[in-house]
């Protein structure tokens, strides 16, 4: 779940919507996440997934960070589009996985928006027990979890009024049992070794913390006064710039080469050749900051 920084409408159009849309299908296909429900509202969003891949923070890294830019690009603005970098719950069992499904598909209604979930144009709902389906949703799954159309509409409407049952930690947010709760506090406690600056409230000397992608690209944009798309690279200083955008990502927002490449301003790149550019353009931003000091 997500939210527009300070309750900004970051979904105004139906077109943002798509795009969006878009976004998630392309990094969920390239990630292996597994979407099971999604709704969108005009200043947040909510999805039900698994983290089949291990690739959580990245797919949100990526679907943040370029619907961000593409957000300011077309409605102006500066600095952050989303609230956070993403709010994660982990679900106890199937059961737990249902209320997830159902309160997600509740939002609408909730909201005032429609009478009935299925009647709202940009959550999953009508993805599910129907023949018009997309690429996005794994509704099998969610099919085979619900068992029927009426099951479903049954339980989400019994939602309407209910909050889910979120237990709060430090470690971050569970829906479960309290039994689970102790399980997952208790497996963790086992990862930490007592005396190691793993302990909880301590983060580690070397633990790396990265930018938002749109944050680096809109600084980078105001520092040189002009957007990524202008930039000339067949000119010295264009490629100049473009090796100073790659260090950003590289060392900013923390981004691999084949990640970095998927921007148009790279495109014409070997992804094996973006190391060597890389270390071409740390070589000269020391120099650069040598010879300042000096002056």
């Amino acid at each position: 779940m997500n939210r527009g920084i300070k309750g900004e409408a970051i979904f105004p159009g139906n077109d943002d919507k798509i795009q969006f849309l878009e976004y998630l299908l392309e990094n969920s296909k390239k990630m292996r996440i597994h979407i099971f429900a999604y709704c969108i509202m005009d200043n947040c969003y909510h999805l039900v997934i698994e983290n089949s891949s291990g690739r959580m923070a990245d797919f949100f890294k990526h679907v943040n960070g370029k619907y961000g830019m593409s957000y300011r690009r077309k409605h102006g603005g500066k600095g952050y589009v989303f609230q956070n970098r993403y709010n994660s719950t982990l679900i106890q069992d199937e059961q737990y996985l249902k209320m997830a499904i159902g309160y997600v598909l509740s939002e609408p209604v909730k909201a005032g928006i429609v009478s009935n979930f299925d009647e709202y144009d940009w959550s999953s709902a009508k993805e599910y027990f129907s023949k018009n389906t997309s690429d996005l949703v794994d509704n099998d799954f969610v099919n085979e979890l619900f068992g029927s159309k009426k099951e479903l509409l049954k339980f989400v409407e019994s939602l309407a009024d209910k909050e889910l049952p979120v237990w709060k930690t430090i470690w971050g947010n569970i829906l479960g049992g309290q039994e689970f709760l102790e399980e997952a506090i208790e497996k963790y406690n086992r990862r930490e070794k007592p005396d190691s600056s793993q302990s909880i409230g301590v983060r580690r000397s070397d633990e790396r913390y990265f930018e938002p992608v749109e944050k680096v690209f809109q600084e980078f944009e105001d520092k040189i006064g002009m957007e990524t798309e202008e930039i000339d690279i067949t000119t010295h200083k264009g490629k100049r710039l473009r090796g100073e955008l790659l260090l950003l990502l590289k060392d900013l927002a923390g981004l691999k080469y084949t990640e970095i490449a998927e921007f148009p301003i790279f495109g014409n790149l070997r992804v094996d050749s973006l190391p060597q550019l890389y270390k071409y353009a740390k070589k000269r931003k020391v120099k650069e900051e040598i010879t300042t000091k000096k002056l």
